[in-house]
């Protein structure tokens, strides 16, 4: 592996000098060549908005199963390691619920205390439409409670026949391989539809094994007393299996359309390399009813939704199983023996969770003369959710311990945005939200009287509703002094409640506090019912430069700066439960218990992203070099330590070319060493690397191949925001397990798909 200086020297060199002079690249064979096959962003008319071009969609589906990572090379946006399935974005610094993230207009939460379900898990990478991302601010009109920014998926818009075609009848058939976990899978799409009906169909199922890293990084066989042997470069419990089915409904009449959607999801297993447990489990169904109307004044959007979430957790085949007597392991069929002076053996633990989620938004969109628009709505949505663990012996019994009884969190909100074309070289934004946010939950109990009673009789007796006024407000204006130049500026003041898991998670017990953990550390957390919501007050700028047309070059420079009060950070937890002791608070090596609370926290950064043409040849096609970068400081403003898992330095480079149907990708993807960690954590550090990948694709006229090779030089590596390696052997044994190894990146992987239109 490089040193982090190499790469910080030469992420310099590439991106300013490349992007801005057009320098050659001389110094830059020292890295290995790197292939890209993301096309560039598409500025959105949504003031700080860009949308993801189908092209750049298209192009990765074939490699991965994951939607999340579909925005990988998105400037500022990182992805966080989880499932194969459900990896977690990050804007900036903030992840999971500090972003607001939409799936067809609805509002998804993950019903999970490792928050193993997020949003856009729930939908497959063949069935997005758009996607469209806006980075620190984000208009009130696209969602409140939330500080870090917003992305907006929608899945392929309805089809109708054209006038006078008749019945249009259209479909989609596609497979893929992956070599490396061997990951398989195939997704159908059928529409029928005359010139007001249409009713169409999507369904994908994507398997995979452990993937395996670039080279040994742990002995052969279990990490302890756990079940099978697995390879010294194999990463356990990242397997998975996913199925997800929609069918639509859509009625059109002049300028009216009406859409249902009803889909379901089933996942069998997904296994996780930074959790204690593994998601056995996961059904979903959700039922989405949408009106769009335009009128003389402008136009209305209407959408309610229900979506419930039945989820398991429990030990996969990597993790230890049946605990028996001196927690040796016990193969499947033996019997369970328990050992001396304890009430039972444990087959394994199991852990359950039940969400229902119900919203409805309403907006009207008036255009009031030739320079004013406003976009009124409100917003509302109902979550319930139970988190409870069945009995399975050995202190685990005789009751059901509720992890989170009845939790409710119920958001109302009312906004309104003014948006202004002074002139041809002005606009401006202004817009301001109020919601209200209600949570409570009911009592709770642990598995018998010993297990945590201090702790339960403390929250049964607390005042455990709470409401939380929250207010939005953002500005933002956008100069074009001439064509192809552009500054935009904005302020935004954000807000958001904690979540339920943040509120009323309320066991200090160790083997409890290991089962909450949003963030794959592989710490222990418990959740303080007196929690604040965090107030994000954000100033950013963006500087574009492009051609007249915007077709053939561009450059793009993001500086922006973030304060946050009430920011819900950790602390090392010292009274409680026998997990929150005097060593823990002085532990600097293997996993601590932590207690969420407010702090106050600062983030900064820049992007810089641009494209530019390089030669266009009639023999060899059209050669375009795309580039961006990313710098990410966060800093816990109260204690002076580092935030948890922010993306150090990062920059892609990529060399495309493209003539006729046929088009190919070099990308070089550079990571810097993650030396500012968070100390509370006992975050572990990583090196820099270089990646190189390699795309390529050809389109028939019904028929669409994409062929690449993912890590082309096999370079080992572990991703910053992988977490800590969990994935194999007795991972409830105690606070050492496994700790100082991240979870290692995926070694070289060969991947071709096919998709087939009709």
């Amino acid at each position: 592996m490089h040193p982090p200086s190499h790469y910080r020297h030469t992420l310099s060199f590439l991106l300013v000098g490349t992007l801005l002079h057009g320098a050659a690249m001389a110094d830059a064979t020292r890295l290995p060549m790197v292939p890209v096959t993301a096309s560039p962003l598409h500025e959105s008319s949504t003031l700080n908005a860009a949308e993801l071009s189908i092209d750049a969609i298209q192009s990765r589906r074939s490699a991965t199963s994951d939607t999340a990572s579909l925005l990988r090379g998105v400037p500022g946006l990182s992805i966080y390691t989880a499932g194969g399935v459900s990896g977690l974005p990050t804007i900036r610094g903030m992840a999971d619920d500090r972003l607001r993230i939409k799936v067809d207009g609805m509002d998804l939460i993950s019903a999970c205390g490792n928050h193993m379900n997020p949003p856009l898990s729930y939908i497959d990478p063949t069935n997005v439409g758009s996607i469209q991302v806006m980075a620190g601010i984000t208009p009130v009109s696209m969602g409140g409670d939330s500080i870090g920014g917003s992305i907006v998926v929608e899945s392929s818009a309805p089809q109708f026949a054209e006038a006078g075609e008749g019945l249009l009848h259209t479909g989609e058939l596609g497979v893929f391989y992956r070599s490396n976990g061997h990951a398989q899978g195939g997704n159908l799409a059928a529409t029928l539809a005359t010139e007001t009906v249409s009713l169409s169909y999507s369904g994908s199922t994507a398997r995979a094994d452990n993937y395996h890293a670039a080279k040994y990084f742990k002995p052969a066989g279990p990490a302890a007393a756990g079940r099978g042997d697995l390879d010294a470069d194999e990463v356990g419990s990242t397997h998975y299996q996913s199925t997800n089915q929609q069918l639509a409904l859509a009625l059109r009449h002049d300028q009216h359309l009406t859409e249902l959607k009803v889909g379901m999801q089933d996942i069998p297993y997904q296994a996780w390399p930074n959790q204690r447990m593994d998601m056995t489990g996961n059904d979903s169904t959700h039922a989405n009813l949408r009106y769009q109307g335009a009128f003389e004044w402008g136009s209305l959007d209407a959408r309610a939704y229900q979506e419930r979430t039945r989820h398991y957790m429990q030990f996969g085949d990597d993790k230890l199983y049946w605990y028996g007597a001196n927690n040796g392991s016990i193969p499947d069929g033996e019997p369970c023996e328990p050992a001396p002076g304890m009430n039972g053996c444990a087959a394994g633990m199991p852990m359950d969770t039940k969400g229902d989620n119900s919203g409805v938004v309403l907006k009207a969109d008036v255009v009031l003369n030739e320079r004013d628009r406003l976009l009124v709505g409100t917003e509302g949505q109902r979550y319930r959710m139970d988190d409870w663990w069945d009995p399975s012996g050995k202190g685990m019994s005789p009751e059901v311990f509720w992890n989170i009884n009845n939790g409710q969190r119920d958001r109302l909100g009312l906004f309104a945005e003014w948006e202004a074309n002074w002139n041809t070289q002005w606009q401006s934004q202004l817009g301001l939200r109020h919601e209200t946010v209600t949570m409570n939950a009911d009592e709770v109990q642990g598995y018998n009287a010993s297990f945590s009673p201090a702790d339960s009789e403390a929250f049964n007796t607390a005042a455990r509703k709470h409401t939380d006024h929250n207010l939005d407000l953002t500005a933002l204006a956008r100069f074009s002094p001439e064509a192809g130049r552009s500054i935009e500026v904005g302020f935004a003041q954000k807000t958001r409640s904690p979540n339920l898991y943040e509120r009323y998670a309320w066991s200090t017990h160790g083997m409890a506090m290991r089962m909450i953990n949003m963030v794959g550390d592989g710490n222990g957390y418990v959740g303080n019912i007196d929690l604040k919501p965090e107030v994000a007050n954000t100033l950013s700028a963006s500087f574009d430069w492009r051609d007249v047309a915007g077709q053939q070059w561009g450059l793009q420079i993001s500086p922006y700066y973030t304060y946050v009060s009430d920011y819900i950070d950790a602390e090392r937890c010292d009274t409680g439960g026998n997990a929150c002791t005097a060593e823990n608070l002085t532990r600097d090596d293997g996993f601590v218990y932590l207690r969420y609370l407010n702090e106050s926290a600062s983030i900064y950064g820049i992007d810089l992203s641009g494209h530019f043409p390089l030669a266009t040849d009639h023999h060899y096609g059209d050669f375009t070099l795309h580039g961006s970068m990313s710098y990410t400081r966060g800093k816990n403003e109260t204690t002076g330590d580092n935030l948890y898992n922010i993306m150090p330095l990062n920059a892609t480079l990529a060399l495309s070319q493209r003539k006729g149907r046929w088009s190919n990708t070099a990308e070089l993807e550079l990571v810097d060493g993650k030396k500012k960690v968070s100390e509370t954590r006992n975050e572990m550090p990583t090196s820099g690397y270089g990646l190189l990948h390699l795309r390529s694709s050809y389109e028939w006229k019904q028929v669409r191949l994409d062929v690449g090779i993912e890590n082309l030089l096999d370079r080992f590596y572990h991703h910053p925001q992988g977490g800590a390696y969990t994935g194999q052997g007795k991972t409830m044994s105690g606070t050492d397990v496994d700790w100082g190894v991240p979870v290692p990146g995926m070694g070289r992987s060969l991947y071709a798909g096919v998709n087939l239109k009709f």
